[in-house]
């Protein structure tokens, strides 16, 4: 079995990156840290492949020698958080869009069709889309989007499998600089291990940790306006 990670020298999909090795399989670790995947490509298991995964002609060009792949793990994002919405800042949204989900499409160009009939596309979202959060404007919409696009692509998609991942609070280098509370916030490490056994489940959807999860999903179904003002709480 092989499995392309985007995003894998850091946080969530470098530690798939070592536990699907682990695992006695093949695994293409894909970022732009030279030096963490030369790192990571010290395992007998793992190739690495260097790459901007918001440019299409570099993820084309560093891909071309792989003809086709089990699973594809579309991981790599960033997070920045809107300080003032009043004064909108424009330029962080555009680079939050593009990192988190133009990104995306330049990928699925470049490597859906090299995914094996039967075999399984995994695109990681995040938690904070089941609900509207202070200063979440950016990283929200475009994590929104990707998990609208990972949703409709399970509908026209018949000979693969899409899981949609919805991570809660993970302890990484990203998420080291949020200077509010992480409620439940759990290891990239744990976070990895609940990937990976949702995807070998073939899961529609894989969320956690699911106290967590179920708690803004309950959370959800409250009346828009309440919802609104518990939000607007937590702002202050």
């Amino acid at each position: 079995m092989t499995t392309l990670i985007t995003g894998a020298t850091s946080g969530i999909g470098e530690s798939l990156a070592t536990l699907y090795a682990d695992n006695d399989e093949q695994v293409i670790a894909c970022g732009r840290n030279s030096e963490k995947l030369a790192k990571l490509s010290q395992h007998q298991n793992i190739e690495s492949c260097k790459f901007d995964a918001t440019n299409l002609q570099d993820i084309r060009s560093s891909t071309v020698a792989y003809k086709e792949f089990d699973r594809v793990i579309l991981n790599a994002g960033n997070c920045e958080y809107i300080d003032d919405a009043r004064n909108f800042d424009s330029s962080l949204f555009e680079r939050v869009i593009t990192t988190n989900l133009l990104s995306m499409g330049y990928c699925l160009e470049a490597l859906l069709p090299k995914i094996k009939p039967g075999g399984q596309l995994v695109i990681v979202s995040s938690s904070v889309t089941y609900l509207p959060l202070p200063r979440s404007q950016a990283y929200g919409a475009s994590k929104a989007g990707v998990s609208y696009l990972a949703n409709s692509l399970a509908v026209d998609l018949n000979d693969i499998d899409v899981t949609l991942v919805h991570p809660g609070f993970v302890k990484t280098p990203l998420t080291d600089k949020n200077d509010f509370p992480m409620p439940m916030a759990v290891s990239a490490e744990k976070a990895a291990n609940y990937i990976y056994k949702g995807v070998a489940k073939r899961r529609k959807e894989v969320h956690f940790p699911h106290r967590f999860t179920f708690i803004l999903k309950f959370l959800r179904m409250l009346p828009t306006p309440l919802w609104l003002k518990l939000a607007k709480g937590l702002s202050r």
